[in-house]
């Protein structure tokens, strides 16, 4: 965790179990006792803001970072930057464009395919506005928009022997996520639109499904811990009691003597 996160911006469950995988790497290496280690994972899992989140690991090698989550949390809040957009327009006549990576969408953008293909990908992309306006004209061509989860889309338009994906329309977005108007005309071609998240967000999840996975092992070797201070336990009390047996056993032979 770094001090970049907002202090004062809401914690999610991936958050804290990201910094309850850090601590369990720092039990396993002996940097934390048992004893610290559950006074720590208690403050994580009572944890609501990064502010309370960021003193827990800040003393150990590996942190964890919400830079990137804060920034645009892989879907499309944060990212409305104003200005002009760093592209206007993108045409493919019996060939190809792509537009994708980190990039800033405009107000309106305008993209023509004839014989040819092109994929406006917006996962990663600025927008010049809350609400932008992409226009594409498809003949006997397409055109594929890729848009990331929580953006509004509203898909307006037209197809003559082509057609236009209306799946994501009516999907609401999120509180300050922008909204992307889809219009044109599509003829023996189609504009279609899909949502995905961020190949960055795809491995964030990975990561939470294998600490879910190991979350078992954990508690099992915990367990077996626990077993071993018993048995510890339990073979000191047998070492007492032979011991004061081997008195008893004295004292009777002094007596008898």
């Amino acid at each position: 965790m770094t001090d970049d996160a907002v202090p004062d911006l809401r914690a999610s469950d991936a958050d804290r179990e990201r910094v309850a995988e850090v601590l369990r790497d720092a039990l396993a290496e002996g940097r934390l006792d048992m004893a610290e280690f559950e006074e720590r994972l208690d403050a994580t899992y009572r944890a609501r803001t990064y502010g309370e989140l960021a003193p827990i690991t800040r003393d150990l090698p590996v942190a964890v970072s919400l830079e990137k989550e804060t920034r645009a949390g892989g879907d499309g809040t944060g990212r409305i930057v104003g200005g002009e957009g760093s592209s206007r327009r993108a045409v493919a006549v019996m060939s190809g464009f792509q537009r994708r990576g980190h990039w800033t969408v405009p107000r309106r953008f305008t993209c023509f395919a004839f014989w040819g293909g092109g994929e406006l990908d917006l996962r990663e992309a600025d927008f010049a506005a809350g609400e932008v306006e992409i226009n594409c004209v498809a003949i006997m061509g397409g055109v594929q928009i890729v848009v990331p989860p929580g953006v509004e889309v509203v898909v307006r338009g037209i197809g003559v022997m082509g057609g236009f994906d209306q799946r994501e329309t009516g999907v609401p977005g999120e509180p300050g996520a922008p909204r992307v108007v889809v219009t044109g005309f599509a003829f023996w071609g189609g504009v279609g639109i899909e949502r995905k998240r961020t190949r960055a967000a795809r491995r964030e999840e990975k990561r939470d499904r294998r600490a879910v996975a190991q979350e078992p092992h954990t508690s099992f070797r915990d367990d077996i811990h626990r077993a071993h201070r018993r048995m510890l336990e339990g073979h000191g009390d047998l070492r007492r009691e032979h011991r004061e047996e081997r008195r008893e056993q004295r004292r009777e032979r002094r007596h008898e003597d």
